[in-house]
């Protein structure tokens, strides 16, 4: 095949468009990677990091543009066709089975090569691969028993198996600890050194400037820059990640009213997953948490209504301390959570609009043992009107409903319920432009009055159209509590990306923001 790419590049992407059932995910987009450098890779949620790295790695096909690898074109059919030529990933769900041991899920899928056709071979080619990579892992170990940094490592020395010139890792660091993170970035230096081209995907600034030699940054699925590392500022490379047109105008001042009582107090909350989280939140106050996957917001939501357990902290609801073990202890005390994965966790799309309507208040239409379905119709009705949901009757079924509409039948449960305190995670995700901004007025009409609400969101616009003040978290804890008056996007990202002390923007002075980072 003739060559025809930049010898300087191990890989090349141009103009990679890719579409998932009209969105339009990569846009004309580019990357290139030097042999032997670590390309970071970076963007807010969505920005179309893990989509261009799965066309790279055969896990999608491009609609349109071209891959170079090693000068020559390709076109992957399957991840199998990208690890045979040279290319492998590191996800950041780990792909192992732990019943197996780790050479067995080093090498699976191998076995029929004469090299690997007894237990002896595979261990002894394991032990030379951690041999490289200078670890002490024991091939013959189940992998149920590693710890997830071990397991991590597990996944590399399954990648470099295949005598990989490329290795994409994503969000490797998310689950490790500070040492772990340190082996991996020693590993990382040993295969740049051997000419391994790297790109590390990452939202950890900090990370980024340590072990990177260039930036390539995405926004909204476009190639926006790239930019070398040591000459990079951190604030550049942010605004290069937010600079979109802000089409939602955002709220610069608080709608709550002076001396709002607090409906919820949350204090020192712990779980495996968090790690003290303490705020207030006031009545008719929109609460955003802002924060990169992996900061531990959903975790927090999931402690408040008691879908997970806390190892210690105190929830107080309306100044009386309360114990919630469980769902129905947090609706019990008023608190309706609308899940960030709503046709898992909120919804059964094979019932009706009227049925998932009164999902969490169904004992309240029983009647001699049945339900009672007139009043379940009528109930259903008057927030079908209520909250603009359209339906044809509410005995539609739901997965025949757009997502905004499914979106307002979530949120119809917890009114239903008469709950006072609802919590958001991604209440916008997956839903068009059109409905998003009907989200944003039944929430600002439901504190209007006198609900207060807890929003997790990923989008900084939606972040700053709604919030009332925004609590920041990074890696599991509380970095930042800020006003809304004083908070813009970059100090946002900041405290996002780089854990510091908790500070309030209501009480830090002027210009310490920048000291803290």
């Amino acid at each position: 095949m003739e060559k025809t790419g930049n010898n300087e590049y191990v890989i090349e992407m141009v103009g990679i468009d890719k579409r998932f059932q009209g969105v339009h995910a990569l846009k004309s987009c580019s990357l290139n990677l030097k042999r032997g450098e670590v390309l970071a890779l970076v963007g807010e949620n969505g920005a179309g990091k893990s989509t261009i790295v799965k066309v790279l790695t055969g896990i999608h096909k491009p609609d349109e543009g071209e891959i170079l690898y090693m000068g020559e074109k390709v076109s992957f059919k399957s991840p199998r066709d990208a690890q045979l030529a040279g290319i492998s990933i590191v996800h950041q769900e780990l792909n192992l089975m732990n019943h197996l041991t780790v050479a067995q899920n080093i090498f699976i899928g191998r076995e029929s090569d004469s090299f690997f056709l007894d237990e002896g071979g595979i261990n002894r080619k394991t032990e030379e691969l951690f041999n490289r990579l200078n670890v002490n892992i024991d091939p013959k170990e189940k992998t149920a028993n590693l710890t997830v940094g071990k397991q991590q490592i597990v996944e590399i020395a399954k990648a470099i198996s295949y005598d990989a010139s490329v290795i994409v890792f994503d969000e490797p660091s998310a689950t490790l600890t500070d040492t772990e993170i340190d082996v991996l970035f020693d590993i990382i230096a040993e295969l740049k050194q051997k000419g391994t081209g790297i790109v590390y995907i990452s939202h950890r600034m900090d990370e980024i400037k340590r072990i990177s030699d260039r930036v390539t940054v995405l926004r909204d699925g476009e190639y926006i820059g790239t930019l070398n590392t040591a000459e990079a500022k951190i604030d550049e490379i942010i605004h290069m990640m937010i600079g979109r047109v802000t089409y939602e105008p955002p709220k610069d001042k608080s709608q709550v009213e002076d001396g709002a009582p607090v409906v919820l107090k949350v204090e020192n909350l712990c779980s495996k997953d968090v790690d003290g989280i303490s705020f207030e939140l006031h009545k008719g106050e929109i609460l955003g948490f802002a924060g990169l996957m992996g900061a531990g917001r959903t975790e927090v939501a999931r402690l408040i209504f008691g879908a997970d357990k806390k190892t210690s902290g105190d929830i107080y609801v309306n100044g009386e301390k309360v114990s919630i073990k469980s769902p129905q202890d947090a609706v019990g005390h008023g608190i309706g959570y609308l899940s960030e994965d709503r046709k898992r966790f909120g919804l059964v799309l094979g019932m009706s609009v009227a049925n998932n309507s009164v999902m969490a208040s169904l004992d309240q239409y029983v009647k001699g043992g049945f339900l009672d379905e007139k009043r379940i119709a009528g109930v259903a009705k008057e927030y079908v009107e209520k909250i603009d949901i359209r339906t044809p009757s509410v005995e539609q079924l739901l997965k025949n409903l757009s997502g905004g509409n499914q979106q307002k039948v979530v949120l119809a449960k917890w009114l239903i319920n008469n709950c006072d305190i609802l919590v958001f995670d991604e209440p916008t995700r997956g839903i068009d432009v059109g409905a998003k901004s009907e989200i944003y007025k039944l929430m600002n009409n439901l504190v209007k009055n006198g609900k207060s609400i807890i929003m997790i969101s990923s989008e900084l616009t939606e972040v700053f159209r709604m919030s009332d003040r925004i609590l920041v978290m990074c890696e599991g804890s509380q970095t930042a509590t800020l006003a809304i008056e004083e908070a813009d996007q970059h100090m946002v990202m900041k405290y996002a990306t780089l854990k510091s002390t908790i500070r309030s923007a209501t009480n830090t002075p002027a210009g310490e923001e920048e000291n803290a980072i």
